[in-house]
């Protein structure tokens, strides 16, 4: 019996459907995650150029938009046990170019910018509120790393009820192997997968 029957079998995999009210959330497409000299390598830059065309319908159709940056004090005053796991994060300063949006995705008046300390965009930050204030149902997401950030976001996603989306070809890691992974379990249990021509497509019509 292969992986996806047993999945099946079990129950998981449903669709959780599009909403009324989406929002866009770009998870991290900074430039220290762009360049493989520092977090980046595999996919990024192919989910980044997919991202641009997502983000240009989002803008036309008005949906609200969200960025994530994960920086830090330069002293190291707000690190914490992700910063053990992973210390060179602590160049990601907020005037280090590393933790700057890349050009291609650069944000524009009216669209939410929110500062991170670990890899879900909704722990300890006002992303829920920001949602709430839009009347968001579903949340469309994009970034990297597909197995970091991008997961923790889409599991906090749907535990606080918002029908989740992942643009399959807009995420990005610095290793297939973990993508695909990762992938494939969002779309089992906590999301539901599409690449970017369905999402516009779909929102499209809405």
């Amino acid at each position: 019996m292969s992986d996806l029957e047993v999945y099946k079998q079990q129950g998981f995999g449903a669709s959780s459907g599009f909403g009324q009210r989406p929002a866009l959330l770009i998870v991290d497409f900074v430039n220290g995650f762009a360049d493989p000299k520092y977090f980046g390598g595999g996919n990024i830059p192919a989910a980044i150029d997919n991202t641009k065309v997502l983000l240009e319908a989002a803008r036309k159709l008005k949906l609200p938009i969200c960025y994530t940056r994960q920086y830090y004090e330069k002293d190291g005053s707000d690190h914490g046990v992700f910063n053990l796991k992973a210390p060179n994060l602590g160049i990601l300063t907020d005037d280090h170019p590393s933790s700057h949006v890349v050009d291609a995705l650069k944000p524009q008046s009216g669209e939410y910018v929110l500062r991170k300390l670990a890899p879900s965009a909704f722990f300890c930050t006002d992303l829920v509120n920001w949602l709430a204030f839009r009347s968001v149902d579903t949340v469309i997401v994009t970034g990297c790393t597909t197995s970091g950030c991008v997961r923790a976001s889409v599991v906090d996603s749907m535990s606080y009820n918002y029908r989740t989306i992942v643009a399959t070809d807009c995420v990005g890691d610095r290793a297939m192997g973990p993508h695909e992974a990762n992938l494939f379990d969002m779309g089992q249990k906590y999301a539901d997968l599409h690449d970017s021509s369905a999402i516009i497509e779909r929102l499209s019509k809405r």
